[in-house]
């Protein structure tokens, strides 16, 4: 009898089971023991494969999704990348809006991977019918047999890590975290994986991170939407103009906010002392553990776990960009991670 050829059946089943890695020089004068959640190690590099697989799982499972269906969805990026890898895997068409402060990293890697693109204005309110939730909204009534995943409002964003990302930290973990850290945008990371940890344990605390200019913060402490707080910002992927569903705000026990500029350096910092090349947001779930630190939140004895939810590769143009960091202003008055200069041999 021949030996098994030993592979998987598509690349969809390599999502999920990403490691936890210690983390040490970032780390060594803080109080406690950390650990990074990678997610850069699912295929598609973004902890959004989890929820792209399992919502077009469960569409197909209760014959939403037929043959020659159409996949839409508001996306800052990583989503729309994990949903149009899906959607080549399994044969149908995929339509994403998404935001014009996404990099172009980003958007050149979802027109690569077969997906038809609508950029729309980052600095609309959410109900103007440019944004990119509006457009993808607009998109889904005109294509007939489509589906619009809306991740912001479906309660399976919420239920997918439930069911991976929360079970999985546990188990790695030997049930000793302490602290879970996690950006927050969408909400269903943060949401899906506090719900099933605070199930095991009750004591663990659940520490989210917002961004300057977002309103998620003050909601969370007063259950007001303060238009005030609104302005631009530049981190994607983390916070929001509008009050998501898939945010489970009950679970989740504090929330801090992250300077763009101090998230950017951070990333560079996780890239030169871990060797960890990992994408803007996972920057700002670094830079809130500093705060947090300094905010005496942890203790000796804490095992924290913080979400890293993306690869660096998506933001050559971008936080890993001099130019691009300088054109922001983030090299004034700041120690600058820099990669060393490039020398020509002639």
């Amino acid at each position: 009898m021949k030996n098994q050829i030993k592979a998987y059946d598509s690349i969809l089943d390599l999502v999920g089971n990403t490691p936890l890695v210690k983390l040490n020089r970032l780390t060594e004068s803080l109080l406690g023991d950390f650990y990074a959640k990678v997610e850069a190690f699912n295929p598609g590099h973004s902890a959004k494969d989890r929820i792209a697989t399992y919502i077009i799982a469960e569409a197909e499972r209760k014959g939403i999704l037929k043959a020659n269906s159409t996949i839409i969805e508001t996306t800052s990026g990583n989503t729309g990348f994990s949903l149009a890898m899906a959607s080549m895997v399994k044969g149908y068409e995929c339509i994403l809006a998404v935001s014009s402060k996404s990099s172009p990293d980003k958007i050149d890697m979802l027109r690569a991977m077969g997906a038809k693109v609508y950029v729309c204005p980052a600095h609309v309110s959410a109900d103007d019918p440019r944004s990119y939730y509006e457009v993808a909204k607009r998109l889904h009534k005109e294509t007939p047999g489509s589906i619009y995943i809306n991740q912001y409002f479906n309660e399976l964003n919420i239920e997918a890590h439930y069911k991976s990302t929360g079970p999985e930290i546990w188990e790695q973990t030997a049930g000793q975290i302490t602290h879970l850290v996690a950006c927050s945008g969408t909400g269903g990371t943060i949401s899906g994986t506090a719900r099933y940890l605070k199930e095991q344990n009750p004591n663990i605390k659940v520490l989210a991170v917002d961004a300057y200019g977002s309103v998620l913060k003050k909601y969370h402490e007063t259950g007001e939407f303060d238009h005030n707080e609104v302005y631009p910002y530049r981190i994607e992927g983390l916070g929001k103009n509008l009050i998501p569903t898939a945010t489970d705000f009950n679970i989740i026990d504090r929330y801090i906010k992250v300077t763009d500029s101090e998230s950017a350096h951070m990333a560079r910092r996780i890239a030169t002392e871990e060797g960890m090349f990992v994408g803007y947001t996972s920057g700002a779930a670094m830079q809130a553990i500093m705060q947090y630190h300094l905010e005496g939140e942890f203790d000796s004895d804490s095992k924290v776990v913080v979400i890293f939810p993306d690869h660096g590769s998506r933001y050559m143009s971008k936080v890993y960009s001099d130019e691009w960091m300088d054109n922001q202003g983030f090299f004034e008055g700041e120690k600058a991670f820099k990669p060393k200069e490039i020398e020509y041999i002639k």
